[in-house]
């Protein structure tokens, strides 16, 4: 079906380069249109064994139409090699369309405003430092309120957003065009393919996502949320075999 012309764009996001686009194949792989960069990102930990910050690993080769697995049963990982079609994993979208926003519960501090739609979880736990996020925002104090924003940027599937309470605007810097391969040693597993940089996701109806500066997509097969992560990796730890 042919791509639907106008997308919906959230909030505080900027559509990236309108010829980088992934669309999802029924019952089948990642298309990736255009060629993004691609790489694996580890996840790092800090002192007190939070997940903390990036880890940029080794790069993959994408041109226009590269196919990259999403059943997690690929042996050419990151790219599809078919076996989609002889293994049984339910690889229907089953993601709403509507704005994640719509869905999202709020919760406000002295500074900042915290958005938070628990469906898109990607499991990354960046969240966790602190006292947690969703108190670090009700804390009083710069330095709550600035670790509570770090934190919601950390978060690679955009579940998190904070927002200025005085402009009533998401305090969200636009990221540059990249696909991601998350690697997750704290959990023991590997994690979504992310996208930053406001990449169009087209579903296989023909019919696009909300556009998002972040964005995690399942690789593991099992979400219940496709083509989005729900950290259903992290239970079952799925393993791509990317780094040792």
């Amino acid at each position: 079906m042919k791509a639907d012309d106008a997308h919906k764009v959230q909030q505080g996001s900027v559509e990236g380069d309108p010829s980088i686009s992934v669309v999802v194949v029924e019952d089948g792989p990642y298309l990736v249109r255009g060629a993004p960069p691609l790489h694996v990102q580890t996840i790092v930990r800090n002192e007190h064994g939070q997940s903390w910050t990036y880890r940029q690993g080794q790069a993959f080769a994408v041109q226009d139409k590269t196919a990259l697995c999403r059943c997690g049963h690929s042996r050419n990982k990151p790219y599809c090699d078919g076996t989609h079609a002889k293994v049984r994993v339910d690889l229907a979208e089953t993601a709403t369309f509507e704005p994640m926003l719509e869905e999202a519960e709020a919760i406000d501090g002295p500074r900042y405003r915290l958005t938070d739609n628990e469906r898109y979880c990607a499991f990354a736990r960046f969240c966790d430092n602190g006292e947690r996020i969703w108190n670090e925002v009700q804390i009083p104090g710069e330095q709550h309120g600035e670790l509570a924003a770090y934190m919601a940027h950390q978060c690679p599937a955009g579940r998190l957003l904070v927002w200025d309470r005085e402009t009533g605007e998401p305090v969200e810097t636009p990221l540059a065009v990249s696909l991601s391969l998350i690697e997750d040693p704290g959990i023991g597993a590997s994690g979504p393919l992310v996208l930053r940089g406001g990449i169009r996701v087209q579903s296989a109806s023909g019919e696009s996502y909300e556009i998002r500066n972040r964005q995690a997509l399942c690789r593991c097969g099992a979400s219940s949320n496709k083509p989005f992560c729900d950290g259903s990796h992290a239970s079952m730890k799925f393993h791509d075999g990317l780094e040792a």
